[in-house]
């Protein structure tokens, strides 16, 4: 477990432009439940969360398509609400951070940490929209 004041302003990040924070299993399964599209992101105090995957999110959502629903969960930090949203990506292993795209519940993209180290945020920005103009309405 990490201190709040820590990773506050990692999970500012997301839930400025619009991210809910779920913090409960409850709250992955209503998140996971509604219809349409719903974007979860594992979030991390890793390097590349900060380098790589938090900043490629914040580029796909300019694309013209983007999901209905923006979550987040805090690996190490909010467990039960990650084990719940990893429950739902399997047959993926864990991995933290990891970006999932569901939809009307069932999961049709997802990029593990290895498809995040190593590359640029624009890269991995560049695979979401790709997703999101595949997937979203």
């Amino acid at each position: 477990m990490y201190p709040a004041e820590i990773v506050k302003p990692m999970k500012d990040e997301l839930t400025s432009i619009g991210f809910d924070e779920l913090l409960s299993s409850e709250a992955v399964e209503n998140s996971l439940s509604k219809p349409g599209t719903t974007l979860v992101v594992v979030n991390s105090v890793c390097g590349c969360a900060a380098a790589n995957a938090r900043p490629a999110v914040k580029i796909s959502l300019g694309n013209e398509k983007t999901p209905d629903n923006l979550v987040t969960v805090f690996a190490g930090v909010d467990r039960e609400a990650t084990d719940a949203a990893r429950a739902k990506m399997i047959p993926f292993p864990p991995s933290s951070p990891s970006l999932a795209l569901f939809k009307d519940g069932e999961l049709v993209h997802m990029i593990e940490r290895h498809h995040i180290e190593g590359r640029t945020a624009v890269l991995i920005a560049e695979n979401l929209t790709g997703a999101y103009d595949e997937f979203c309405g």
